[in-house]
């Protein structure tokens, strides 16, 4: 019997890598997209993404959207208490396991075993590998076809002008010896918009570049034009 999965879901490349490689695995089944969503702004929490690219995300991936949806500023006491929610729902409907696009940091994925613990929900981490291993990985994601865009930079880490940028390898060669080819330790996040994992090919248009709360944002929209 298959183990039917929800994945959570960032909107960005390393979730839709998890995905590519969860739908290569034999015994999975994946039955839908776990994102947390400010629902203030109504965009993907960190990413900045809206919530309408998101939607158009999951019908271009063939996958029901599951969303969480968050205050701004959000306590992580009503996090945790709407995603314990949100495992309950999943439960109800036999899902056994959540994966995580999550890629090196230990931290973060004790932090997710810890949140599921006790609910007969299993953390899956499928693309998880070792630090030395990301620039590997990063070319790996963009030679087998997958197109993103720095959609929220970390200036602390990362020059701004880099928000809004294609992730490609012209992007892999300018980063600063620092930061992490996948930008795992928050250098930047990105929105997946093509790759194997997509049935159909999304088009975003990169708008305003923004300062908020310490960070710089690339406003996305799709482009609907023929």
């Amino acid at each position: 019997m298959k183990r039917r999965v929800l994945l959570s879901w960032s909107s960005g490349k390393d979730s839709a890598w998890a995905l590519h490689e969860l739908r290569r695995a034999p015994d999975v089944e994946i039955v839908g997209l776990l994102t947390t969503v400010n629902e203030t702004f109504s965009r993907v929490a960190m990413h900045g993404v809206r919530e309408s690219l998101l939607v158009a995300q999951a019908a271009a991936l063939g996958l029901p959207l599951w969303t969480v949806p968050l205050p701004w500023p959000c306590p992580n006491d009503i996090y945790e208490a709407r995603f314990r929610a949100l495992l309950e729902r999943a439960r109800a409907a036999d899902i056994t396991c959540v994966a995580f696009g999550d890629l090196h940091l230990e931290d973060v994925r004790a932090y997710r075993v810890r949140q599921l613990e006790g609910t007969g929900v299993t953390p899956l981490f499928p693309i998880w590998s070792t630090p030395a291993e990301m620039p590997a990985l990063a070319r790996r994601m963009i030679a087998s076809g997958v197109r993103a865009v720095l959609s929220c930079v970390d200036p602390r880490q990362l020059p701004p002008h880099f928000v809004g940028r294609e992730y490609d390898a012209a992007l892999l060669a300018e980063l600063p010896p620092s930061a992490d080819p996948c930008g795992e330790r928050g250098e930047f996040h990105t929105f997946c918009y093509a790759g194997p994992m997509f049935e159909a090919k999304l088009a975003p248009r990169v708008g305003e570049r923004v300062e908020r709360d310490g960070f710089w944002f690339a406003d996305l929209e799709l482009d609907t034009r023929s």
